[in-house]
């Protein structure tokens, strides 16, 4: 490229900057070009409110007169008001605005700082229909509904036309946490377009509980097929999933310790539900639903819901029906089992007794040891066996030589096998009491019946208790320190110590036992004081169980025992297993592999 050219390019350049910035439209004409287009897209909409630099005084939009005139024309307008209904447990909130739920309180209940429980409310809560209707769009939440109130029966009516309209009845029984609901869709037949009606539900959770974070691991959409298990969303980050597997019998907005349910009696098509976590102080999750409902086109559709909005008390969940209960996180296979059909019984059990639920908790853990105490002593029965071997161990360790661990192995197996005694016969044992102590991790955190109940100074047993409040974020800690999550880390710290006094662990395995309960202090720190204390009694009682066990066992005898096993003839002693064979078998493979490598 020459310097002419080159010249001319850039003065073209300089040109097309120059009129992109002086002759680009001012601020004043883009605004004004946004309003022409909002008010040409409000016109197609058969509406046109006042422009936007308009001040409004009155609570009634400004709606063309021709649009009065159409469709739904008696709806679009309106005064928003609210009615309400009332029994022994809830307290509901009707809007004309939507026809819909406004918000709902549960009686009885009080957040964690003494403020009524309300599951959610305001208008950034959605609930209703999307119809196709005339070519036209319309979301029932945009229309203005006649309220009629019979008893503790409200209707909401939204006339399309003469002998059409879309009719929402609400019923709430007297005792109930149920509140009936019923969509009429009248003389729409030729209106509505389709085979399905969308039902949308779009809700903003409130937190209720001391810990958000807390709210945050126990709050989920749940759903259940027709012909299927219960399911839910992700409880840890934002998800979408379409629900296309089958026929759905109901949607569930479920919070820690109380849910919204909508229950559909023929059931929902098809329909989709999204989890986001919100950022804004005070909301702990928005849910979302978009349902599809089979429309006939008959002359008056009707269908049958029902709304649950109530604890998440497991008996209270299970007496609703349709497997309800099963929101309740028991956690997964198998502990769910050992705790729906194993702890559950037993807690309720001693809950009818009327005691305190820390007494609950202390007999409930009793029980379950007294229940594992034959695994117990054999546990330990094993560790005294190792420990009387262990000087013979040491024996053949030194003889062999640390630079051939097969060789030690195999020498080892030789020991075990002359003096009768299996090496993994004190962690069998504690493997099968695992799923039992694990399956309280699931059941105290998800237990109803502990919220808000006290014990010493823990006054939240559902939650955790401060003994100290830092005011900042500590890594790995969080911002306080739980009493009983110390005590708890402290008594595993000390069983530790006298586990390996028994088993007479030495070098690295000496100190491994050390890492879990220190591991476990920041894990637990958030988690219910209830759940800490029931592992703290349970590292008591080992404690208790070890010592009395101790006394019982005399290491003089189980030596004596041994020398004796040592002493039997080869053909009177137990045949070798299979699996023991191939273990020797292998061991001597080794053995000689190592060989070969030396030479």
């Amino acid at each position: 490229m020459d310097r002419n050219t080159f010249t001319g390019l850039f003065l073209i350049m300089i040109i097309l900057g120059g009129s992109f910035y002086f002759f680009k439209p001012s601020e004043a004409e883009l605004k004004k070009a946004k309003e022409t287009e909002r008010i040409d897209s409000l016109k197609k909409a058969g509406a046109v409110i006042a422009p936007k630099d308009t001040v409004i005084k009155s609570s009634t939009p400004v709606v063309d007169s021709l649009a009065l005139k159409g469709p739904f024309g008696t709806a679009i307008a309106g005064t928003e008001s609210t009615t309400v209904l009332e029994n022994e447990n809830l307290l509901i909130t009707l809007t004309n605005k939507g026809g819909k739920i406004l918000s709902v309180q549960i009686k009885g209940q009080k957040t964690f700082d003494g403020k009524p429980l309300i599951l959610f409310d305001g208008g950034e809560n959605k609930f209703g229909l999307t119809l196709n209707a005339a070519g036209k769009v319309v979301n029932t939440n945009d229309l203005y509904f006649t309220p009629t109130k019979a008893g503790n029966k409200v209707t909401m009516r939204a006339d399309y036309g003469p002998n059409a309209y879309v009719e929402f009845s609400y019923d709430l029984k007297a005792l109930s946490n149920k509140v009936g609901f019923n969509i009429n869709l009248v003389g729409l037949q030729q209106v509505i377009a389709g085979n399905t009606v969308n039902l949308n539900w779009d809700a903003t959770l409130l937190q209720q509980e001391k810990s958000i974070e807390s709210e945050h691991r126990y709050s989920a959409p749940y759903y259940k097929y027709l012909d299927g298990d219960v399911n839910h969303l992700n409880v840890a980050k934002d998800e979408k999933e379409e629900l296309t597997k089958g026929k759905i019998q109901w949607v569930s907005f479920k919070q820690h310790f109380f849910s919204a349910t909508l229950i559909a009696k023929q059931a929902f098509d098809k329909g989709s539900l999204e989890v986001k976590i919100p950022t804004a102080p005070g909301q702990v999750k928005f849910y979302g639903a978009n349902m599809q409902m089979p429309y006939s086109h008959q002359a008056n559709q009707a269908y049958e819901l029902e709304f649950y909005f109530g604890t998440n008390k497991f008996s209270a969940l299970k007496a609703q029906g349709y497997d309800l209960e099963q929101q309740v996180d028991m956690g997964y296979w198998p502990l769910k089992y050992v705790n729906r059909f194993i702890v559950l019984p037993v807690f309720n059990f001693l809950n009818g007794f009327g005691w305190g639920y820390g007494l609950i908790i202390f007999a409930l853990t009793i029980l379950l040891k007294l229940a594992l105490s034959p695994l117990t002593y054999k546990s330990y029965l094993s560790m005294a066996k190792m420990r009387v071997l262990k000087p013979e161990m040491d024996e053949i360790k030194a003889k062999v030589g640390e630079d051939n661990p097969t060789l030690v192995q195999q020498e080892y197996l030789k020991l075990y096998k002359q003096a009768g005694v299996n090496p993994l016969g004190g962690c069998l044992p504690m493997l099968l009491q695992l799923p039992l102590v694990m399956a309280f991790f699931f059941f105290f955190p998800n237990l109803f019946e502990l919220r808000q109940e006290s014990f010493l100074w823990m006054k939240d047993l559902s939650t955790y208790d401060e003994f100290i409040r830092f005011g900042v974020k500590v890594p790995f800690i969080g911002d306080h320190l739980s009493l009983m999550c110390v005590l708890m880390t402290i008594s595993t710290l000390i069983m530790t110590y006298f586990n390996n006094q028994t088993s007479g662990a030495t070098g690295q395995m000496k100190y491994i036992g050390y890492i879990m309960p220190v591991v476990f202090l920041g894990v637990l720190n958030s988690y219910p004081s209830g759940l800490n204390y029931y592992y703290f009694l349970a590292n008591l009682m080992t404690f208790g169980q070890q010592f009395l066990i101790r006394k019982m066992v005399d290491d003089d005898k189980i030596h004596a025992l041994i020398q004796q096993n040592k002493a039997r003839p080869a053909d009177e002693k137990k045949k070798k297993s299979k699996f023991q064979q191939r273990l020797d078998d292998y061991m001597r493979q080794q053995q000689q592999q190592q060989t070969k490598g030396k030479k």
